[in-house]
């Protein structure tokens, strides 16, 4: 009896030190336990995206999407934290290779906020990075600079700041802070999303839009970038450069169209050979549209032709060409005034969307370049996307 009470001092601490062995395994298993889950997942879409002929494989440069997450009953409330870090520095190897869209509810997700189009209009680019902690369930995201912004600004330069969400969710947004005075601003700040299981991220898309901040007024849109999480590798912690894009409640859509002069013979022609994405006019969500060209010298309209209407369609095909009568020594005067218009039989035709094709003050860099090279290539057709103008 009395050897008993002088060994339970003994047994304490060596019971205290197995609890917390085991609470260390316990931890231990639960993170391997998640990366299996991870890798495993990640086969499967590689597996679905060979078996299946229907699987979509991601725009090289697309992008972006925004922040926040709603909870089901049961979850822990995800929170996401604003942290500035000093001297960070974004990796300089190119994005990891696209995977496969999960076949999923993702794919809505993907379908409904992707841009597949080229880019046809130079808004810049930004430069960020990702990260996932399986241990602690949390994104990590670096939004370190961007570059050659448009300037939106009479000073000729911009005040940019970037808003993060995670889409679907739209309520929940952070923001890095404003950079006066630049068109290539170095954010160097990071932002952690807690509480997201990899299996929740593969249903979201990172939006990173990026705005020009003004005092007086409405801030204005610069561009954005949408990121399907399902096409991130994160266990490799990539780095991005993506291309901005104009923002989308701003797109009337695309127009391909060449042009091709003849100085011999004095003769400009313009074939307008399709157009995608128009914007929809009408309630069945489509448009009749046809497109209606004016030659002009300065402000004065010379010529008009008009193709054919094409019934019920956003992405028709014209294959249309018009031929005008322009000397020489006003191709650098003359424009071409290209205007998509909308059929209504009841009420007034609507403009969807415009160009000015012109060596001077045309509609957009691209419009100008496109005359440009028309001019220095004489007798040879270059064909080029355009991004329509509301106005």
């Amino acid at each position: 009896m009395s050897e008993g009470p002088s060994r339970l001092p003994s047994l304490l601490p060596s019971k205290c030190k197995t609890h917390e062995m085991w609470a260390a395994m316990t931890r231990s298993i639960e993170i391997l336990v998640a990366f299996f889950e991870y890798y495993a997942q990640r086969a499967q879409l590689e597996t679905t995206s060979i078996s299946s002929p229907q699987a979509k494989s991601p725009a090289s440069s697309s992008a972006g999407a925004a922040a926040g997450a709603s909870t089901t009953a049961g979850e822990r409330t995800p929170t996401a934290h604003n942290k500035q870090l000093q001297n960070v520095k974004g990796q300089d190897h190119p994005p990891h290779p696209s995977m496969a869209f999960l076949q999923n509810r993702s794919i809505s997700l993907v379908d409904m906020y992707i841009d597949n189009s080229e880019p046809s209009e130079n808004v810049g680019q930004i430069h960020f990075s990702l990260e996932y902690d399986f241990q602690n369930t949390t994104l990590i995201l670096k939004i370190i600079q961007g570059k050659e912004l448009p300037a939106k600004d009479l000073s000729g330069t911009s005040d940019p700041y970037v808003r993060v969400t995670l889409l679907p969710d739209k309520k929940h947004r952070l923001e890095t802070k404003i950079k006066r005075r630049t068109l290539n601003p170095r954010w160097n700040e990071t932002f952690y999303f807690e509480g997201f299981p990899i299996q929740k991220l593969q249903s979201r898309v990172l939006h990173l839009h990026v705005f020009d901040y003004d005092r007086f007024s409405r801030d204005d849109s610069i561009g954005e970038v949408f990121l399907p999480l399902c096409q991130v590798d994160l266990s490799e912690k990539p780095s991005f450069w993506k291309a901005l894009k104009p923002p989308a409640k701003d797109k009337c859509g695309e127009l391909l169209t060449s042009l091709c002069y003849h100085p011999s013979n004095s003769v400009l022609t313009l074939t307008l050979l399709k157009a995608r994405n128009l914007k929809a006019k009408d309630i069945n969500g489509k448009s009749d549209p046809y497109v209606k060209v004016w030659l002009q010298f300065g402000d004065k309209r010379i010529e008009k032709r008009k193709t054919a209407v094409f019934k019920c369609t956003l992405n028709p095909v014209f294959n249309d060409s018009f031929s005008f009568n322009v000397p020489w020594e006003k191709i650098r005067e003359c424009s071409l005034d290209v205007q998509v218009m909308d059929f209504d039989n009841i009420g007034r035709n609507e403009l969807i969307g415009r160009i000015l094709l012109a060596g001077k003050n045309g509609s957009g860099a691209t419009e100008t370049k496109h005359w440009q090279d028309m001019i220095t290539k004489p007798r040879q057709t270059i064909v080029q996307w355009h991004r329509l103008k509301p106005e």
